[in-house]
């Protein structure tokens, strides 16, 4: 086996990763902050990935104009309907048993998921992907795909963003005090409510992100929303709750993990996530970047 093929390997198993991280911190964030198990947040990164299926037909396709316009409006339409979500549905079960929540929200997958077999279909679907991104980079002598290196830089910089929005904000301020000081907050004027639906919404905006960069890397059906929750909630097993780093450590291991095993031991790549996550549960149940709670 060659350097060149290990390295397409590895960047595949990174960019992967990267899209898996883009998911899974929206999960992380709604998870650790509104202490909801939400299992429709895969079904909202499938009808993201959808929705940039039929704008980049609107948009003609190919262009980075069009890929560029479905980065903009998918994210805030999806965000849109977690909106609408949160204020039906999620806003009544906060501080409830997470068995409710989870047959709550397993319904709410069953109901998203029929909506988009009527919409869209049950075929398979794919976005293509911008002229400018369609090809190869040489890079020292070895070609790379170029929109896995694109992703490569994409994710990062999300990373750091979020980062910043979370611990150098007001607004980060305000989500980390909702999940431990709501009382306090809300006397200081805070609207507490508020800010658990931005939150909220703004999990729901990066399950969208995330669909729109997966619908032009893989192709999409109606399978992905339960494929990438899964891999998703042991994403946030690993990291830890609410820990941008931690989701991002963990979408690597996974991504970069069931790459390489897809290789060498095809039939092993399936329960590689949730081997770790299992051990990780053994060895540091509050995750890798995690902290125990008190």
């Amino acid at each position: 086996m060659n350097l060149q093929f290990m390295l397409f390997i590895l960047i595949n198993g990174l960019s992967q990763g990267m899209v898996l991280f883009i998911i899974a911190s929206g999960l992380s964030l709604v998870f650790g902050v509104l202490r909801v198990i939400n299992f429709a947040h895969g079904s909202l990164y499938m009808i993201g990935a959808f929705m940039a299926f039929s704008l980049s037909s609107l948009f003609a396709g190919k262009t980075l104009f069009a890929f560029l316009m479905l980065m903009l409006l998918v994210p805030p339409g999806v965000a849109i309907l977690g909106l609408g979500l949160e204020v039906s549905l999620f806003r009544r079960i906060y501080h409830k048993e997470h068995l409710l929540q989870l047959l709550l929200t397993y319904s709410l997958v069953l109901i998203l998921d029929g909506l988009t077999r009527l919409i869209w279909g049950g075929q398979i679907r794919n976005v293509p992907r911008p002229e400018v991104l369609a090809g190869s980079l040489d890079l020292f002598g070895l070609y790379f795909p170029s929109y896995n290196l694109f992703l490569l830089i994409v994710g990062p910089l999300l990373a750091a963003g979020l980062w910043y929005l979370l611990y150098r904000s007001r607004a980060g301020n305000y989500i980390r005090a909702a999940v431990t000081f709501p009382a306090m907050l809300g006397a200081l004027g805070v609207n507490v409510p508020r800010v658990m639906t931005w939150t909220f919404m703004l999990g729901c905006f990066l399950a969208g992100l995330g669909g729109v960069f997966m619908s032009a890397l893989a192709n999409i059906d109606l399978s992905i929303g339960m494929e990438r929750i899964i891999e998703c909630f042991a994403v946030v097993v690993i990291g830890g709750l609410g820990s941008v780093g931690g989701a991002m450590l963990g979408s690597l291991i996974i991504g970069v993990g069931v790459a390489f095993i897809q290789i060498y031991f095809s039939r092993m790549a399936l329960v590689f996530p949730y081997v770790i996550m299992a051990l990780v549960l053994i060895i540091r149940p509050w995750g890798l970047f995690g902290k125990p709670e008190r």
